[in-house]
């Protein structure tokens, strides 16, 4: 058995301040010159004839919910749609009302589109945190009364993991045909560039999360997926804003998760076996 612990203190990175933004120096320069400065500091962000700029989340808005090491309540979604061979991608973002965001998605998607049966669909889903199982059953049903539509998770947090009805109901969708795959540093950079309203200049300044975080919750769901006990405990200290990940191994951890993942950590060394 193996008992590890990582603490996380709270950091702040969102509130983005004036000075973060690219200076306009157009004092004492001609006009020729002032209008390519203009040019140059705002091409870098989104820009502002981008059919997806209203549908993008502000940053501090992606930096709060996307945080792998904070335990907030709401749910954001961000998606992507393509149609058949399309090169045309549709993007947008939805949070909980007063309903999981799943469910929001499934009723606005069902709702606003007419599905052609010969005509696959491709779904991208970047969520804060995995579906409950309650909305793992609705996903499900949706995919099979849309054969045609095919669906990618990725998720920055496992909700309530040490639920069995939870862990059950992600294994349900995996074994149904939907990939589900823990944020990597990769679907943060995507993720930024392309459903965040960045300031200018900031187009590859997405938050730079500890990997040592994103790398647990991978562990964790492979524990899910293999129907092994949980092996990553998460409690919040409220009084000193810090999580604690306490990672506990068992023998039939080390017998059925591939070594890579589990030295992926950096927390963990593999026993040695002497013949």
């Amino acid at each position: 058995m193996l008992l590890a612990e990582v603490v996380s203190t709270k950091r702040s990175f969102g509130g983005k301040k004036s000075s973060d933004r690219a200076p306009w120096l157009l004092t004492k320069l001609d006009l020729s010159l002032a209008v390519i400065d203009i040019i140059i500091s705002w091409s870098t962000g989104p820009s502002a004839g981008d059919a997806t700029l209203r549908r993008r989340i502000q940053s501090w808005e992606f930096e709060d919910f996307f945080d792998p090491r904070e335990l907030r309540k709401e749910t954001c979604l961000l998606y992507e749609i393509k149609w058949g061979r399309s090169g045309r991608i549709w993007r947008n973002s939805s949070k909980n009302t007063t309903t999981h965001v799943e469910l929001n998605f499934i009723e606005k998607f069902t709702s606003e589109r007419h599905f052609c049966p010969p005509i696959s669909c491709s779904i991208i889903w970047f969520l804060s945190w995995s579906p409950c199982w309650e909305c793992a059953k609705a996903i499900r049903e949706f995919l099979s009364q849309h054969p045609s539509v095919t669906l990618v998770i990725y998720v920055a947090r496992l909700f309530q993991h040490m639920d069995q009805q939870n862990r059950q109901g992600l294994r349900d969708l995996v074994n149904s045909g939907v990939t589900i795959q823990i944020m990597r540093p990769s679907e943060y950079d995507y993720c930024w560039r392309n459903f965040v309203n960045y300031p200018p200049g900031k187009e590859a300044h997405w938050p730079r999360y500890p990997p040592v975080w994103m790398k647990l919750y991978a562990l964790e769901l492979h524990c899910i997926i293999l129907s092994l006990p949980p092996c990553l405990k998460i409690s919040r200290r409220c009084q000193n804003h810090l999580t604690l990940f306490r990672l506990n191994l068992q023998n039939c951890h080390y017998q059925m998760i591939p070594p890579h993942i589990l030295l992926a950590t950096g927390l963990i060394q593999l026993p040695v076996m002497w013949s």
